[in-house]
């Protein structure tokens, strides 16, 4: 066995038990917890989206860190693939918000259950004007 190849099989061997070592995030469902969201977002690097479909002084006042206001969002320049995290006052207007996204082809939306609420209970880190006189 040539030199290049033993290499190119030593590689090939560490590949695949980096695949075995190394965890992955756990898959998006349907409806997501708090502690589910701020566990995903314990992996560094995300690349997930998180949505607020309250009104624009509810989004001001307090948000989930980093969260989008949904009347802000365009479209047309998130990936359809991309994980979404989507909130609201209540669940139901969080349900009809994501079936919305769901609807336009975004392909992995979760309704964050308890909206901002649930996020604040479990101290998840927030933002805005009320989160920043506290």
């Amino acid at each position: 066995m040539s030199e290049q190849k033993a290499e190119a099989e030593v590689i090939s061997n560490a590949k695949e038990k980096l695949g075995e070592v190394i965890p992955t995030p756990p898959e998006a469902t349907p409806k997501a917890s708090a502690q589910s969201l701020k566990e995903r977002l314990q992996w560094g690097e995300p690349g997930l989206t998180i949505i607020d479909a309250r009104d624009r002084e509810s989004f001001l006042d307090e948000r989930i860190t980093g969260s989008m206001l949904a009347t802000d969002v365009d479209n047309d320049n998130i990936p359809k693939n991309r994980e979404i995290y989507i909130y609201s006052n209540t669940d139901q207007e969080a349900a009809e918000a994501a079936d919305n996204l769901r609807q336009a082809g975004f392909e992995s939306v979760s309704q964050l259950q308890g909206g901002l609420a649930g996020w604040k209970a479990i101290l998840g880190a927030t933002e805005g004007r009320s989160a920043t006189a506290q």
